[in-house]
């Protein structure tokens, strides 16, 4: 069974970047919307959008209100979750890979 987001929800994520370090996702949802359980590897989330949403893991559920502007380190995780508020959720995630640092003698100049 997969818990890739993209391949379990993709009506609300999308790959907008990926390289062999990382790979960015792009979520969107509406009131009342929800996702199927999808597992997401350490990450940083940065949303674009104020919103309100229930995440569930097993029998444990968590409310979160989310301010638009925030940039938070989500540990790795297993989840589903729900649009309990008012508004469209509109999130990035950068997740993280297992990659290798970058090779000697070679420089970092901005985006490749």
């Amino acid at each position: 069974m997969t818990v890739d987001p993209v391949q379990t929800n993709p009506e609300h994520y999308s790959v907008v970047f990926e390289n062999e370090r990382v790979r960015v996702l792009e979520y969107t949802d509406r009131p009342g919307d929800r996702t199927t359980p999808h597992a997401h590897p350490d990450s940083v989330m940065h949303t674009l959008s104020a919103f309100r949403r229930r995440l569930h893991s097993g029998d444990v559920h968590r409310d979160v209100d989310m301010p638009a502007g925030l940039t938070a380190w989500l540990p790795a995780q297993e989840h589903s979750g729900e649009n309990i508020g008012e508004t469209e959720t509109h999130v990035l995630f950068v997740e993280l890979k297992d990659g290798a640092a970058r090779a000697p003698g070679t420089a970092a100049l901005g985006p490749a």
